[in-house]
């Protein structure tokens, strides 16, 4: 009888200092509330930190069984360090009421892509840990968008960026370029956990890892990686876990205000976000959601790119509107498309270090309604230069404000002109090579070089389109 109650009382108290320690790090990692699910620009939140020497615990099999439960392709393996980060989602109540309302728009736009590239379609909880499936998220470094691309691998992936666009805000060509990755990184590496491993860290990263500890087990390489990748994973697992047991956790579905019900036309004129909005007589940010790509909340379709407009589901009455809309009104703005600078800020630091001629710096005065973007327009560069170059922490401006603009770091758009040649390197990856020139992607070099798998090979060279 006596061992019995020491037992229960060493329980009770193990069970105490997980819980003060769970409360202690969700303190440390609480997230700021987003209203209305109405998306602004925000920074996106890191994994959060735990313990990298977690006790360890006997289980708690409930888990273990619900895990092995939901597992489809992807394995959902339950360990101490998925375990610490279940702790940490099933207390965001809030957070994952929200996700479970944006998934019912979200998720069947995500089910497409992977679908057609024959990825899992358990990679699209990802989004959760990358963005909470907020299109405007961006991260510290510039990771931008629901899936979070740096602006070389998304262009290495094809998506557009320039003064009217961003795709890696574009839900739909994100996902196809997020689908494209994981299928190049699962030809190269051959293991899932591995391949979502390197959408956090790179597949050199990864490749890395496996040669210092001799295995292709992720739980193995894990100490080799880098550390915000040793958690994404886990992080991964448990927003799996907590997304389909959410009731087990008195999780409740939040409404989110995104119409679940569109309809999508292609237009090839430029077409105004806000006139659309007045005829369907639906409030502008609920139509600027539907499309988070276009910067200006300007469509630039034209006859050569037509570009995607989503709407709310349409009503008889409105096609007079709508027609109107798309066919005869003109919008007011230059259809000059200017192909997008990096927004990578690791890049854009070791640019600000290089010296910049006198002769190249123009001084702008701020006059009253101007915006960031308008500046950026006028001169041909972009809006995140103009912050780097000037140390801004907002995008608001202030009548009389004086803005260092460097004129001659805009390059204009060069007509793609025979090869260049590129020696594959230890380590390399077909994102990494194509990041490193301008116009290139993964899909031309493939192309170019006739390569059907995502496999290089040390020595080999490779023919370059040049940008």
């Amino acid at each position: 009888m006596i061992k019995k109650i020491l037992f229960a009382s060493i329980c009770a108290c193990l069970g105490y200092f997980s819980s003060a320690s769970a409360q202690q790090t969700l303190k440390l990692d609480s997230l700021p509330k987003v209203h209305n699910n109405i998306f602004i620009n925000t920074d996106t939140v890191a994994v959060p930190v735990v313990s990298e020497n977690p006790l360890t615990m006997g289980g708690n099999f409930i888990y273990k069984l619900r895990l092995d439960s939901i597992t489809k392709t992807i394995p959902l393996p339950y360990n101490e360090y998925v375990q610490q980060y279940i702790d940490i989602y099933a207390k965001r109540k809030d957070m994952f009421g929200k996700m479970i309302g944006l998934s019912h728009y979200y998720f069947p736009i995500f089910d497409k892509a992977l679908k057609d590239y024959n990825i899992p379609q358990e990679i699209k909880y990802l989004t959760i840990v990358e963005s909470q499936m907020n299109p405007h998220a961006i991260s510290r470094v510039g990771a931008t968008g629901i899936w979070q691309f740096m602006f070389g691998t998304g262009k290495a992936y094809g998506l557009k960026m320039d003064n009217f666009v961003d795709e890696r805000k574009d839900p739909i060509q994100a996902s196809y370029a997020a689908a494209a990755y994981f299928r190049d990184a699962f030809e190269e590496l051959g293991d899932w956990l591995l391949a979502i491993a390197a959408y956090n860290c790179g597949k050199g990263n990864v490749n890395r890892a496996i040669d210092k500890a001799g295995s292709r087990d992720f739980w193995v390489i894990r100490q080799f990686l880098p550390k915000e990748t040793r958690n994404y994973v886990p992080a991964f697992i448990a927003a799996v876990y907590v997304m389909n047991y959410s009731s087990k956790h008195q999780i409740t579905a939040q409404a989110s205000n995104m119409f679940l019900k569109t309809d999508t036309v292609q237009t090839t004129r430029f077409v105004s976000l806000s006139t659309l909005a007045k005829v369907l007589n639906v409030e502008e940010e609920a139509m600027t959601a539907l499309n988070p790509s276009y910067k200006k909340k300007i469509v630039n379709g034209t006859d050569d790119e037509p570009k995607r407009i989503v709407m709310p589901k349409l009503k008889d009455a409105d096609y007079a509107g709508i027609y109107d809309v798309l066919n005869n009104q003109e919008v007011d703005v230059s259809m000059k498309v200017i192909e997008a600078g990096t927004d990578d800020i690791r890049e854009l630091r070791k640019k600000k270090t290089k010296n910049v001629s006198t002769s190249s710096i123009v001084y702008h005065k701020v006059t009253t309604g101007q915006n960031l973007t308008s500046v950026a327009d006028k001169y041909g560069v972009e809006v995140q230069d103009i912050r780097v170059w000037n140390g801004l922490k907002s995008k608001t401006l202030v009548p009389g404000q004086k803005l260092k603009i460097y004129t001659k770091n805009h390059k204009p758009l060069k007509a793609p002109s025979s090869f260049l040649s590129y020696k594959v390197k230890t380590g390399d990856t077909l994102s990494e090579i194509a990041e490193k020139f301008d116009g290139a992607t993964v899909q031309s070099i493939k192309r170019d070089n006739r390569l059907s798998k995502a496999g290089l090979q040390v020595g080999m060279v490779l023919k370059i389109s040049k940008g």
